[in-house]
């Protein structure tokens, strides 16, 4: 539910205190109840972990691609999106927190909509609608074999393993000469430049990127083929290509999370 080990002992700590603090002698289904209470928790981190969120990028800002959120514990983070799924922990963490819950408790617990439906505030059949709206997410569209995303593949590929090698003929051999990158408004300093034109400064600024490379995949995004940025698979931006004639002719890298939450991403296995 929380993608995160050390977040995950936060919730089974502060349910710990939440059952000792409890007059549970009339519970009936202790498992049930434990589980509720869990889920709550988790919700109210994972609603906390939002506001989070958006209060340090309005307050912040992100100043230029390469930056990223460090994990809390690199290893433990790398280890969870092991286990779980690199791809599902990053889908999970474009779900809202009511969305993200009523999944993983329906799909992974077997738990009923009845019983989810108070955890969330919701009813039954809002609930079920939740889950519903999170499985067509989590799920994704079909990887199109098509000729288009194939060719999208081959170049966001290319694009990406240039960048991580820091590789400039490699980068100005897949970008238009007037490629143009675009950064979220939002999440730059006041002053700093929203666009860059030409294959060679986008080239430059790609190679200043490297060092994320270990934390981005290839995705579909909305139907296109992208790159996410993921560390311990949580989503924290994704860059999306615009591909014609063979060449890249734009990026766009959005971070803000409303917007990531609305986009419908499908990481590539492997």
């Amino acid at each position: 539910m929380l993608g995160s080990v050390s977040e995950a002992e936060d919730a089974v700590q502060e349910a710990w205190l939440h059952v000792r603090r409890a007059d549970t002698h009339e519970v009936v289904n202790p498992r049930g109840w434990l589980t509720t209470v869990v889920a709550r928790v988790c919700l109210d981190f994972l609603r906390t972990r939002n506001s989070r969120r958006e209060e340090s990028e309005d307050l912040q800002g992100v100043s230029r691609l390469e930056n990223v959120p460090a994990a809390s514990d690199p290893e433990q983070e790398s280890l969870m999106a092991d286990s779980v799924g690199v791809a599902l922990l990053v889908v999970l963490d474009a779900l809202s927190p009511p969305e993200r819950i009523a999944f993983v408790l329906h799909d992974m617990f077997s738990l009923s909509f009845d019983d989810i439906g108070p955890i969330v505030g919701r009813t039954s059949t809002a609930t079920r609608q939740l889950a519903s709206r999170a499985r067509r997410r989590v799920h994704g569209a079909a990887l199109s074999p098509d000729a288009d995303l194939s060719r999208q593949r081959e170049l966001v590929a290319a694009f990406h393993a240039a960048a991580r090698g820091g590789d400039l003929d490699a980068l100005l051999a897949v970008l238009d000469p007037d490629v143009v990158a675009r950064t979220d408004a939002r999440v730059l300093p006041a002053g700093a430049t929203r666009e860059v034109r030409g294959a060679a400064s986008v080239a430059r600024q790609a190679t200043l990127a490297s060092a994320r490379a270990r934390f981005t995949q290839l995705a579909l995004i909305d139907g296109q083929v992208g790159l996410v940025i993921a560390p311990g698979g949580r989503l924290v931006s994704v860059l999306r290509f615009t591909v014609e004639g063979g060449r890249v002719v734009a990026i766009e890298s959005i971070f803000d999370p409303e917007r990531l939450r609305r986009l419908e991403v499908t990481v590539f296995p492997g």
